[in-house]
């Protein structure tokens, strides 16, 4: 499949995106305390790539709301099956993917959406890791950023852990944070390269610059290669 004509949010969306998203942040509001840095490091009006950490199924809805664009996002086909968070994903208009599966057809509808102006959402770690610690990331979304030439931005979130709601059900209203670092431009695929092994390593790049955003015990197997934010 090859779209000649840019994409655009249908109207369905541009009504039902906006009351979903205020939704959401009244309620992770009410439940948690919620902080938001590096909102300035946002290429605004531009299409881009934001990278999460994925511990559970809170981090998408969390990042989404307080995002102040509309972002496109993917989501795991399975979790379309299940009463409630199904609805909420057809509500926004969440892109089904299939974990762990190649979806030729889904990443070239993924890279004519940011190639039309669209910011899009990924967790390059492919599912919920429902640890804290990062897993090692899939090359996709360095394939995705190959294709389209945007830049990514690590966007790390804490305290998305799967025991949030028991603690906000105590009332203890638990921190939430989203850490927004600058944008990164991943080395291009230089031609006759092994290109699986290239897409893992810039894969593996954006992941280390989400390390340096997290706090350690967030890191996992990009504890040692880390990268911080230069001040």
């Amino acid at each position: 499949m090859k779209e000649t004509h840019p994409y655009h949010v249908p109207l369905r969306f541009k009504i039902t995106r906006p009351i979903a998203k205020a939704l959401f942040r009244g309620i992770f509001h009410v439940l948690g305390r919620v902080k938001i840095s590096g909102k300035e490091n946002i290429p605004y009006g531009k299409p881009y790539v934001v990278a999460i950490n994925h511990v559970s199924i809170f981090d998408p809805p969390f990042a989404g709301s307080f995002w102040p664009e509309e972002l496109e996002m993917i989501g795991a086909s399975d979790v379309f099956e299940k009463p409630g968070q199904g609805q909420v994903l057809k509500l926004y208009g969440v892109i089904p993917v299939h974990r762990g599966d190649y979806d030729r057809h889904l990443l070239t509808k993924v890279v004519w959406m940011i190639k039309s102006g669209r910011p899009m959402l990924i967790a390059p770690e492919g599912g919920r890791s429902h640890v804290p610690a990062m897993q090692r990331a899939k090359p996709g979304v360095a394939y995705i950023v190959e294709k389209t030439g945007v830049p990514v931005l690590p966007a790390a979130l804490v305290g998305t852990t799967e025991d949030f709601w028991q603690r906000a059900r105590r009332g203890q209203k638990p921190p939430l944070e989203m850490r927004i670092g600058k944008p990164i431009t991943l080395p291009p695929i230089t031609p006759g390269s092994d290109k699986h092994a290239a897409r893992q390593r810039n894969a593996d790049l954006v992941m280390s610059h989400l390390a340096g955003l997290l706090p350690e015990e967030y890191r996992g197997v990009y504890a040692e290669s880390a990268i911080f934010p230069s001040s």
